[in-house]
């Protein structure tokens, strides 16, 4: 079946929704399900007014009605239902009825899409970037009628009109960048009064929030950034929904969110989870506590909600067929709730990519979440890749630590303490992301840092993860606020009077960052040594940090001057990793090295030497 056949199917069922007798079938979701999933239950939240005393048959050929569960809102209804692995793709007839009183549903049910997940791996490298703050491709939905926040690009913390048309304008620039894919902040519907621009209040979990454009024009995007070559990973939220979704005015049972006398805020405090003397009302803080007054904290203990939320995340994927998942908050909700959840989409989807926001700033703690990790207390997830914040946390201290050789050692420590992840390969590394100070920012608005530490961070074990306009050095202090984190990127509106996407009236220290970051990125596409090759390292002296990525057939050198001082590096203490090879080729400025038993290095400078024999 064609997609845009499939797409008026959901759009036609969504029109559908019947009234009869004074009741009304306000909503099914999901709005739409796939044949040939290799889960045959599917859980529908059906909500209209007394649903609740409702019956329901459905009439398919291999889809049953299991079982209906009630809860204390007459309200609403779940329907499981259960749909053979020969089920056809159709129109499934949902039938309710009470006494003479009769609705009638037409049902989606898709086809399945064909083949395996791309997943994500370390040949690859993820451009993060905000829909709000990238590009406005289409102007007409900036301001949408029943959108309670409207647009104002002076307000930093406001809505500035990017959306998914502007993203998809924009893909033959990211792939001339040499991204393999893109990582969207969240921008399903998030109609908040104010700071929706973000998209972490989700205020409909199926719904592409309209100033973004449709869910029909999301499923475009990926298929244009499929035809690119590039691969697309969609940020959701399991934790929390937002204050202003359309649930919260009648909610489905009183247990669907965590409930207060008061307003409670967590405690933030994650490490509770492994923390074997943790009291367990500290712990009990730290799962039900609200995220933030307009984020209610939603109860995935009750199945209800968690099946919710782990069908909304298998629709997404079969639907628009997006190639990862970045889960916000990942250890906020129970750890056993989440591995159930990667492993459901996992099993139905073998391969998809999945990373869970994972932060503290040690690798003891980040690693309890890791795939395959033992863990003293049992407990193992299912959690294909994390981010590396302790990593992040360190690149930014080896450019900020007062002495150059302390800089270098931190990251040195900081990278030998892999052994507590079974595979610190699948760690997403990055230097900056929209939580945090940038990079530049961070590190003194230096050029020579920003291409060490990128040199570093795009060579180094793992997935590497760059935050747009990190190109052409954007700024940013997370101590004037989250809004000037996440500024317009320049020529993503019409009148910019600077344009990244074409170069127009970039500074020459721009300039040279957007090449250098091209030319690094475009190289690394093909190097395998980097993707999967193994990582030795040396103890760093005089500020100077040397690694090696190396496998049977190639090897690279990766060479980190921190110091303020012109060096002359003898390498004799590298025998072991030079062993074979007589000379190499810089790969930033094409240099060539003749004799590599004594290399020159320029001040504050990273080399990266491919290696010949």
């Amino acid at each position: 079946m064609k997609p845009r056949r499939l797409f008026s199917l959901v759009l036609l069922a969504a029109m559908a929704l019947t009234q009869g007798m004074g009741q009304t079938l306000e909503r099914i979701e999901p709005p739409s399900w796939f044949s040939g999933m290799n889960e045959k239950s599917l859980q529908l939240m059906v909500y209209g007014k007394e649903i609740g005393s409702f019956d329901i048959k459905a009439d398919y050929p291999g889809v049953e009605v299991k079982t209906v569960i009630k809860t204390d809102n007459p309200n609403y209804l779940f329907v499981n239902l259960d749909i053979s692995p020969g089920a056809l793709p159709g129109t499934i007839k949902l039938t309710f009825t009470r006494g003479k009183a009769s609705l009638n549903h037409d049902y989606p049910l898709l086809e399945k899409p064909a083949g395996k997940a791309r997943g994500f791996d370390g040949s690859d490298v993820i451009y993060l970037l905000m829909p709000d703050r990238f590009s406005n491709g289409d102007p007409s939905n900036d301001n949408v009628e029943g959108m309670a926040e409207r647009n104002n690009r002076d307000n930093p913390g406001g809505l500035h009109g990017g959306d998914l048309k502007g993203i998809g304008n924009s893909l033959g620039y990211l792939k001339n960048l040499g991204v393999t894919g893109i990582w969207l902040n969240p921008f399903l519907e998030n109609n908040q009064p104010s700071y929706s621009y973000h998209g972490y209040s989700t205020t409909n979990f199926y719904r592409v929030d309209p100033r973004y454009g449709t869910n029909e024009e999301f499923r475009q995007l990926v298929a244009g950034v499929h035809d690119k070559g590039m691969k697309v990973v969609m940020d959701m939220i399991f934790n929390h929904c937002g204050s202003g979704h359309w649930w919260m005015k009648d909610l489905p049972a009183r247990d669907w969110i965590h409930q207060f006398d008061r307003f409670t805020r967590t405690n933030y405090k994650a490490s509770t989870y492994m923390d074997p003397y943790a009291a367990e009302s500290d712990r009990r803080l730290m799962e039900e506590g609200w995220f933030d007054v307009t984020m209610p904290d939603l109860n995935q203990s009750n199945p209800l909600v968690e099946n919710y939320l782990t069908q909304n995340s298998l629709w997404w994927i079969a639907w628009a067929g997006i190639d990862g998942i970045r889960m916000d908050t990942y250890p906020y909700p129970e750890p056993d709730i989440m591995s159930r959840w990667v492993k459901r989409v996992t099993d139905e989807f073998p391969g998809f990519f999945v990373v869970g926001e994972v932060w503290y700033d040690d690798p003891a703690h980040t690693s309890y979440w890791a795939l395959n990790k033992e863990n003293s207390d049992g407990y193992r997830s299912n959690l294909p890749s994390l981010t590396d914040l302790p990593l992040c946390f360190s690149t930014h201290r080896a450019f900020t630590l007062p002495g150059a050789n302390e800089g270098m050692t931190d990251l040195y420590n900081l990278l030998s303490q892999d052994f507590l992840y079974p595979e610190p390969h699948r760690n997403v590394v990055f230097l900056d992301n929209h939580d945090m100070t940038r990079f530049f920012t961070e590190t003194g608005k230096s050029i020579d840092n920003f291409k060490m530490g990128l040199s570093f961070i795009l060579t180094t074990r793992g997935i590497p993860q760059i935050y747009y306009g990190t190109e052409i050095i954007m700024e940013g202090d997370k101590k004037r606020g989250d809004g000037y984190l996440r500024e317009d990127f320049p020529g993503g509106w019409p009148g910019d009077k600077k344009n990244a996407f074409t170069g127009e009236n970039l500074t020459p220290d721009e300039k040279q960052a957007y090449e250098f970051t091209t030319n690094l990125l475009n190289w690394r596409k093909g190097k395998e040594v980097i993707h999967t090759g193994r990582l030795k390292h040396y103890v760093p002296e005089n500020g100077v940090y040397v690694y090696f990525r190396y496998d049977s057939d190639e090897s690279v050198m990766v060479i980190i001057n921190r110091s303020d001082e012109k060096r002359n590096l003898p390498t004799a203490r590298f025998a072991e990793s030079l062993n074979g090879y007589n000379s190499g080729t810089e790969i930033t400025t094409g240099r060539t090295i003749e004799d590599l038993s004594s290399i020159g290095l320029s001040p504050r400078t990273a080399m990266i030497i491919e290696l010949k024999k």
